[in-house]
């Protein structure tokens, strides 16, 4: 052809300057895009041997492939395919006018023989540019599919200025070269390569060779030498010729039907993809078409570490390359405490693939993998209840978070959220409630509070265990979304029959004064002769109220505030709750009456007020040192009665 040079047309004023320093934020994401286009020429041609518009067949080989080949001593990288390729006019127009989209044009021009559009990734146009970021000078040799079309050889230096000639190219297919800069060198050796195209182009959907020139050269001459020494000893070797084999895998589990896969299968490409040494839980297997095209794999893993970090979880792929981890407009922040790949072939991304566009396909995309997740553990729950209720420690974190953040998952799985009792058991909130008691018992520490438990268990209650970090919002959550449901921890009522307002004020006298405290709110009630002398009560809302307050002293923009005002702010009342029931109250009582031995009965009364703390959970230090004290002092005592 003519030789001819000129400059890239651009629609968009200094829109180059914009693709090579801003919108390609990470160095090596140009072989992400430059393998994303072999897989895109790739992808055409086979489309159309399928319809008929190109000769069967791949090539003499008989396999479509990938060839990235880097040369150290030359410091150059070339990417390699044997697709579709270009005339000299696609060329003028995909390479030198950006505007135009590849796979636009291609479907457009076959849409009325074809309805089929997956497998068409085409961003030749703008992803070809991102390779101005690494090299210094870039070429193109391509050769169409069309018989007698002449192949073609772009080049230019900066990506404005170019120049085409006639290309010496045989084969159909494209080579783009590049010759690194000195900054790209610096960053780029055989390792890193190979590394990154394993990051983006681990699934990509046709075979994948790597060339490394030095090592290959450096093997051939070692296998000559091995040759020579043989020949010289008069026995016979055979050189090892350099054996390429695809560096990905092009048939990632998640493009196999559902009814395919074993349980074995899902395991070990687990294992492969997140470097996880123990087998998931259990996984969801999405495979749709329609309305839109998704295809994945969501893991629920083994969560021993609730804190571990959530980077990496959700890995997004477009026809089988990476794109991006975690994205949030495509997946709720909740579900990446969950694994998986998920490829999503309609996904509108900007040029550099890593920015995803707000509109209602990615509205719709999200609702339904939320709906296929909530889907898969109602199942799960109906089908398969004791070995949801096995899963349950692994997953609990996930769905109540899940339930908080998106209320079309709590409308989902509200009815199917366990909570674990004190007695191993796992029910819902349904079956924990009745018409006429509506709300829940619980503990945050079944050893530390098995007095409180034992007495909310004797007054017919299962008492659940909440002792996640999560789950005091949650239950607070909760009620807002559920009015009539409430939780109660199991110090929060004492049950029993109120003493008369003398008995009362009474033993409030003699625990007031025994503790010097004459704020400390004193309740009498007759809550059995084996129960405790006395208890902590503490409301849920008080309880509520210092987690609070608890909150607000970690915030610093609350440091200034002075301990008297974060009191205002946040009241604590105490509420020591006495058993009238009991032998110890009663004798102490009696004591008090007869005026005997005062400073004996305030020991006792300090002892029983320290010991219903202990019990709570609240007690102090000073306190714990008084307690065990004057407990040491009641065994000597006991000692000598022996």
């Amino acid at each position: 052809m003519q030789k001819k040079s000129g400059k890239v047309s651009v629609t968009t004023e200094n829109i180059f300057p914009v693709i090579r320093q801003w919108l390609y934020e990470d160095k090596d994401i140009f072989i992400r895009e430059l393998v994303s286009n072999c897989a895109d020429a790739i992808s055409k041609h086979r489309r159309l041997a399928e319809m008929g518009k190109a000769e069967e067949g791949a090539d003499p080989n008989g396999e479509y492939s990938i060839k990235i080949t880097y040369d150290d001593d030359n410091k150059t990288l070339s990417f390699e395919d044997n697709g579709i390729g270009m005339t000299g006019e696609e060329v003028e127009k995909y390479i030198n006018q950006i505007a135009f989209s590849g796979a636009l044009d291609f479907v457009t021009k076959y849409n009325q023989e074809s309805t089929d559009k997956t497998g068409i990734i085409g961003h030749f146009g703008l992803g070809f540019y991102s390779a101005f970021m690494v090299a210094d000078d870039v070429t193109i040799d391509t050769k169409s599919f069309t018989d007698g079309a002449p192949a073609v050889r772009w080049h230019s230096e900066d990506g404005m200025d170019f120049e085409i000639t006639d290309s010496d190219r045989q084969t159909r297919g494209t080579l783009i070269t590049l010759k690194l800069s000195e900054e790209a060198v610096s960053i780029f050796d055989s390792a890193t390569i190979r590394m990154t195209i394993r990051k983006y182009c681990y699934f990509a959907p046709s075979d994948i060779y790597y060339v490394d020139v030095k090592s290959d050269k450096l093997h051939m001459e070692a296998e000559e030498k091995r040759k020579k020494e043989a020949d010289e000893k008069g026995e016979e070797y055979t050189i090892d010729p350099v054996k390429y084999v695809p560096v990905n895998n092009k048939s990632p589990l998640w493009i196999k039907k559902p009814s395919e896969c074993t349980d074995e299968e899902y395991k070990s490409f687990y294992h492969s993809v997140f470097n996880d040494g123990r087998d998931p839980l259990f996984w969801i297997h999405l495979n749709m078409d329609y309305p839109f095209t998704l295809q994945g794999i969501l893991y629920f893993p083994k969560t021993d570490n609730i804190y571990q970090s959530l980077e990496g979880r959700i890995k997004i792929y477009n026809h089988q390359i990476f794109v991006a981890d975690n994205i949030e407009e495509i997946i709720p922040d909740f579900l990446f405490l969950l694994q998986g790949c998920l490829d999503c072939s309609d996904l509108p991304l900007n040029v550099s693939r890593s920015a995803l566009q707000q509109d209602e396909y990615v509205k719709k995309l999200s609702t339904h993998i939320i709906k296929k997740v909530s889907d898969k553990l109602n199942e799960l729950f109906k089908k398969q209840r004791e070995d949801f209720e096995k899963y349950w420690s692994d997953i609990a974190v996930f769905v109540k978070y899940g339930m908080m953040k998106e209320e079309k998952f709590f409308d989902k799985v509200e009815d199917i959220c366990l909570y674990k009792t004190t007695e191993g058991e796992y029910k819902t909130f349904s079956e924990l409630v009745t018409e006429d008691r509506k709300n829940v018992r619980y503990t945050t520490d079944p050893k530390a509070q098995a007095a409180y438990v034992e007495m909310s268990r004797s007054d017919g209650y299962d008492v659940v265990v909440m002792d996640l970090e999560i789950d005091n919002n949650f239950m607070s959550f909760h009620e807002m979304k559920k009015p009539d449901n409430r939780f109660q921890r199991v110090d929060s009522e004492l049950s029993g029959e109120e003493s008369d307002e003398e008995t009362t004020n009474k033993l409030k006298d003699i625990f007031r004064g025994a503790i010097g405290n004459d704020k400390l709110a004193v309740f009498a009630k007759a809550m059995g002769a084996d129960k405790m002398p006395a208890l902590i009560r503490e409301a849920e809302s008080n309880r509520r109220m210092k987690e609070m307050r608890e909150q607000y002293e970690r915030m610093m923009a609350m440091s200034h505030m002075t301990p008297e005002e974060m009191d205002d702010m946040f009241p604590d009342t105490e509420e020591l709750v006495v058993n009238t029931d009991s032998p110890l109250i009663t004798k102490l009582s009696a004591a008090e009456s007869l005026g005997t031995n005062k400073e004996n009965a305030d020991r006792l009364a300090q002892h029983i007020y320290d010991q219903a703390k202990l019990a709570h959970g609240s007690l102090d230090s000073k306190g714990l040192e008084r307690f065990l004290k004057f407990n040491s002092e009641l065994l000597a005592k006991s000692v000598d009665n022996l």
